[in-house]
């Protein structure tokens, strides 16, 4: 049965955490702490002597704090987990946890402007605190970057047309809200998968205004450093732009290309895969329809000496 919040569902709730082979007086890390589904489901395997960090740049987030001596709850986004964790005091750790998907509290909640449902403000940023959201990007950058970004983020084959339009529309009226926007993608999309379609641009623009592709990059850089030989490595994506990238680093320990060999032609990469890929069941996909897209993957450091 899925542990359920008021503030989000946490996917793979068992088999993320059974990923990380907890050591019950170990550090972890949740990363993407939300509702603190996953958070709350690592602390009942921890002991006295355990220790569990979480990180979460969203303030709405930050009201679901877990009150326990062995949890930390971190304001920052995971694309800095080594800095905050060495300040405190934290080098190396036993398992870390990624669930990279977007909260039902941020997509269900308007003023939020993640979602296409609901008529507001095109916001879209996880912190708050940012400048940059997405009215910023629609309205301000040029129509070659908007079709770069429709193109790698939203995977969006009429991501040039789509540009276009947005640059010629916003000059005669500026682009703020979800309506306005929707108004402007309806001709170019297809009746029968506007739903689809608008979820990518949605996708698109939200990655470009959290800079999650970047982010995820550093952080999964930075769990290679920060887990120690044994440790375990625990990632939900939801997408294939997100998924690529965590198979390939926990693969290779690169991004691109393949890893050198030596002269005896072997490899050295930090991580080996543990057990293939996992996704909902059946029963989970029937409780909580988010989960569709769910990709789970495991891994365990590797002594690289």
């Amino acid at each position: 049965m899925t542990q359920q919040t008021s503030y989000h569902n946490p996917v793979l709730l068992k088999e993320s955490v059974d990923g990380l082979d907890i050591n019950p007086s170990g550090i972890y890390v949740d990363v993407t702490y939300g509702g603190g589904g996953h958070s709350r489901e690592i602390l009942s395997r921890l002991d006295q002597h355990g220790k569990l960090y979480a990180f979460d740049q969203d303030p709405d987030a930050q009201r679901n704090v877990i009150d326990d001596d062995r949890f930390e709850l971190i304001p920052e986004n995971f694309r800095y987990i080594k800095r905050f964790l060495r300040l405190h005091g934290v080098k190396q750790v036993d398992g870390i946890l990624a669930d990279l998907g977007v909260s039902s509290h941020q997509f269900n909640e308007p003023s939020r402007g993640f979602s296409t449902r609901f008529e507001s403000r095109l916001d879209m940023r996880m912190n708050q605190k940012s400048d940059l959201d997405a009215v910023k990007i629609l309205n301000q950058y040029d129509e070659s970057e908007l079709h770069r970004i429709l193109k790698e983020y939203g995977e969006l084959r009429n991501a040039p047309r789509l540009a276009k339009e947005i640059a010629s529309s916003r000059q005669v009226q500026p682009i703020k809200t979800v309506d306005d926007l929707k108004k402007i993608c309806a001709p170019l999309v297809p009746a029968r998968i506007e739903n689809k379609q608008m979820a990518q641009v949605f996708q698109a623009i939200r990655i470009e205004v959290n800079r999650e592709m970047e982010a995820l990059n550093e952080f999964l850089v930075q769990s290679k450093e920060l887990l120690k030989v044994g440790g375990r490595l625990s990632v939900i994506s939801y997408h294939s732009l997100e998924d690529r990238p965590v198979k390939r680093y926990i693969r290779s320990g690169l991004f691109e290309g393949e890893p050198e060999k030596d002269m005896f032609g072997k490899t050295s990469v930090p991580f080996k895969k543990v057990g293939g890929l996992i996704v909902p069941s059946k029963a989970e996909l029937k409780e909580n329809s988010r989960s569709r897209s769910a990709k789970l993957r495991i891994a365990v450091r590797l002594d690289q000496e």
